[in-house]
C-alpha cells in the first residue's frame, strides 16, 4: 500500500510517498523561509498562498523521485492541524480533491502524532514504550507514547514553547530570520561562564515548562550592553546553555518517574547540535536509549503524516467516512475522539 503524505501546518510545503513495505520512497519539503523573511516572521495570508502554488509541483516531483504514478498510490494523509487555519485547508482541499478524483480514501492526520512517530522511521528504531520530548516553534511537550494513538500527557509549557524563545531572543540580539537556527549557529561562538541566565521552573517538581521568563531576562540583560559580535555569541550561548540544562533535566527526571528506559527528542528544535549532545552524553550516563529523526525529518514534513497514517491503518485505529475537515486548535488528547 502507497501512502501519499502532505503537510501544510505552517509554512513549510511537504509531499512524501510510503510504503507499507518498502518504508519510505521518497519526500521533498519547499520551505518559505525567503517569502516570510522581510517581515521576520510567518504571514499566515501568504503561507496559504506558497502552499496553493507549490503543492501540485511538489506531488508530481515527489511522484518522478519515487517512480510512481498517481494510479499508484492507495491512500492519502493529510496534516488536519494543529497549524494555520489556511495553509490546513489547502492541504486538506487538494488531498480531498485528488482522493476523490482517484476514487481512494483521504485521511486528516494530527500533525504531534507525526512527530511522535517520526523517531520510528530511523533504524534502529525505538520500540513502545518510550517517552518523548517534542520540542518545536508551536510546542514543548513531554509525553508518554504507550502506542499508535495512545498518548499521556506529563507536561508542558506554561507560556512560551522553546523555538519560539529562540525566535524571540535571536530578534532581540539582532539575528536575521529564521532566529532559532541563526541564535544556535551563532551559540557556537559564544564563550561559557561570561553570562549566567535563569533555568525557569528547573526545580517545580513537575514537568512543565517556562520560557518567558528567560526571554526577559535576555531582554534585561542586553539594555547595558554594546551588542557587538562576540557579545552576541557569548549571549546567545548563555540562552541555550539555560534551555538545553532545563529541557534534558526535566525529561530525565521523567525518564526515572516512569521507569521506562527509551527516550526520543523529535520536533525542530530536536535537530539542535548542543541538545542532541547533551541529551547523548547523559543517556550514556544513565544508560538510557536516546533516539533522534534524522535532520530531515525534524522539522515538519510528509515523510511523518505519510508513516503516522501507516502506523495507523496497521494498528487499526482509522476512522471511516471522514468528512474534509481542518482542527487549527486540535489538541492531541482529543487525537482518539476527533
Amino acid at each position: 500500500m502507497i501512502i501519499l503524505g502532505i503537510e501544510t501546518s505552517c509554512d513549510e510545503s511537504g509531499i512524501a510517498l510510503y510504503d507499507e513495505e518498502r518504508g519510505l520512497l521518497a519526500h521533498r519539503v519547499y520551505s518559505q523561509i525567503t517569502t516570510h523573511a522581510p517581515f521576520g516572521g510567518v504571514v499566515p495570508e501568504l503561507a496559504s498562498r506558497d502552499h496553493i502554488r507549490k503543492l501540485v509541483p511538489l506531488v508530481y516531483a515527489v511522484l518522478s523521485d519515487a517512480a510512481c504514478e498517481l494510479a499508484d498510490i492507495d491512500v492519502i494523509a493529510y496534516t488536519a492541524g494543529p497549524g494555520l487555519a489556511g495553509a490546513l485547508l489547502v492541504g486538506a482541499s487538494i488531498a480531498s480533491g485528488l482522493g476523490y478524483a482517484l476514487g481512494i480514501p483521504v485521511i486528516p492526520l494530527h500533525h504531534l502524532e507525526g512527530h511522535l512517530l517520526s523517531a520510528l522511521l530511523v533504524n534502529p528504531a525505538p520500540t513502545f514504550p518510550f517517552n518523548a520530548l517534542l520540542v518545536s516553534g508551536g510546542h514543548t511537550q513531554l509525553i508518554t507514547v504507550f502506542g499508535v494513538g495512545n498518548y499521556h500527557l506529563l507536561g508542558e509549557t506554561v507560556d512560551d514553547a522553546v523555538g519560539e524563545a529562540f525566535d524571540k531572543t535571536a530578534k532581540l540580539l539582532g539575528l536575521a530570520y529564521p532566529g532559532g537556527p541563526e541564535l544556535s549557529r551563532v551559540a557556537q561562538y559564544g564563550r561559557g561562564g561570561r553570562f549566567r541566565l535563569p533555568r525557569p521552573m528547573l526545580n517545580s517538581g513537575d514537568y512543565n515548562f517556562s520560557f518567558s521568563g528567560l526571554k526577559t531576562a535576555v531582554v534585561t540583560l542586553v539594555k547595558d550592553l554594546v551588542l557587538d559580535a562576540q557579545t552576541i555569541a557569548d549571549i546567545a550561548h548563555a540562552f541555550q546553555d539555560a534551555v538545553v540544562d532545563v529541557l534534558v533535566s526535566k525529561s530525565i527526571n521523567a525518564m526515572v518517574a516512569t521507569k521506562l528506559d527509551q527516550l526520543v527528542v523529535v520536533g525542530g528544535v530536536g535537530a539542535n547540535t548542543q541538545l542532541r549532545q547533551r541529551f547523548s552524553e547523559v543517556g550514556i550516563q544513565q544508560r538510557l536509549k536516546v533516539f533522534y529523526p534524522d535532520v530531515e525529518f525534524c522539522t515538519d514534513n510528509a515523510a511523518m503524516i505519510s508513516y503516522a497514517c501507516a502506523a495507523r491503518i496497521k494498528s487499526d485505529h482509522i476512522q471511516r467516512n471522514l468528512v474534509f475537515s481542518v482542527s487549527p486548535r486540535w489538541e492531541l488528547g482529543e487525537l482518539a475522539s476527533h
